[in-house]
């Protein structure tokens, strides 16, 4: 698993990679309500909004951590966003991406890396 900044996941062992949001970032939105997720055969850029979670609490964009084309996503956690409370990163898995430049997945944290930048948030 590599991490973002900005507290997506990538299960790097797959290809296409999986994508989802962290275990700490569902935990700071609270319970889910709704999950708006890209159009199968979307070209991103690493950066790119890819969609929104919303919580009873806030709303909150997740973006692109690598380059491509967006293959899969995960139509049941449309249906119950609460499967990412329940297992983020897992079944709560978001969407596939088949990357169009895999050097992109070298500038991606460790989990090391990531656990210092939830530590430095506190």
């Amino acid at each position: 698993m590599k991490f973002t900044s900005t507290h997506e996941w990538v299960n790097t062992s797959e290809t296409p990679v999986v994508i989802g949001i962290t275990h700490h970032a569902q935990s700071l939105l609270g319970d889910l309500v709704f999950i708006e997720l890209p159009e199968l055969g979307k070209e991103v850029k690493t950066g790119d909004e890819l969609g929104v979670i919303e919580s009873v609490k806030a709303a909150s964009d997740f973006y692109a951590p690598i380059r491509g084309t967006v293959i899969a996503i995960n139509e049941a956690v449309k249906a119950n966003p609460e499967l990412v409370n329940n297992d983020a990163e897992g079944a709560g898995w978001l969407l596939k991406i088949q990357a169009s430049h895999p050097d992109d997945l070298e500038a991606l944290l460790d989990a090391t890396q990531y656990e210092k930048i939830i530590a430095e948030e506190h």
